[in-house]
């Protein structure tokens, strides 16, 4: 089996475009993660803004040691950076990857730019990395994030109990999801039926 190319790549959609994410981005991401001051959510891992450097440089990092391929998501309407993701904990042998390390500026919640990087994240991943699965996770506390996967149509694996620390240093249950290749016809028609209606 070849391994999953990890060089970055641009994907290009009608609402949202996914850089490779690079430096030059940080004054844009430090704008969107202020919009709703997202970082102050207790159970989700976003930059605050004097952070915004360091963790571009963490995700470049990881990108450098195969383990991720991070993007900065911009909305094409009006070249706005709306936040970030990444493929991560990139497994190039099977391959599998995890859509993860997902955050958005709060204005952008409901306008459909959200689901469409996640087609264009899904699509990737299937029809070109040749993915078996498709991953994603996330705080079991948080519910607008598990509502947002299940409505994906993934599916729950299960819930690793007191997985890992969050920032303020409290365990965190977390919920494991994943999309397997024969489930990605019907999870693409209805990411589309959602962005047709956006």
């Amino acid at each position: 089996m070849e391994p999953v190319p990890l060089e970055p790549v641009t994907l290009s959609g009608r609402l949202v475009t996914l850089e490779p994410l690079a430096p030059d981005h940080h004054d844009g991401l430090v704008e969107a993660v202020r919009d709703g001051e997202v970082w102050k959510l207790w159970y989700t891992a976003v930059p605050a803004p004097e952070g915004m450097s360091a963790e571009i440089g963490r995700r470049l990092a990881l990108q450098e040691a195969g383990s991720m391929l991070p993007f900065a998501a911009r909305r094409n309407a009006d070249g706005a950076l709306l936040g970030m993701t990444t493929f991560m904990n990139i497994d190039a042998g099977l391959p599998r990857v995890e859509i993860g390390s997902t955050w958005n500026r709060a204005s952008a919640r409901g306008t459909g730019t959200n689901a469409e990087s996640k087609l264009l994240l899904l699509a990737h991943a299937f029809e070109v990395l040749g993915c078996p699965a498709v991953e994603l996770r996330t705080h079991w506390m948080n519910h607008q994030s598990r509502a947002a996967i299940e409505r994906l149509g993934a599916k729950l694996d299960g819930v690793l109990r007191s997985h890992a620390r969050t920032a303020d240093g409290a365990l965190r249950d977390t919920c494991v999801y994943s999309i397997v290749a024969a489930e990605w016809p019907q999870v693409r028609s209805g990411l589309l039926h959602r962005l047709r209606r956006a």
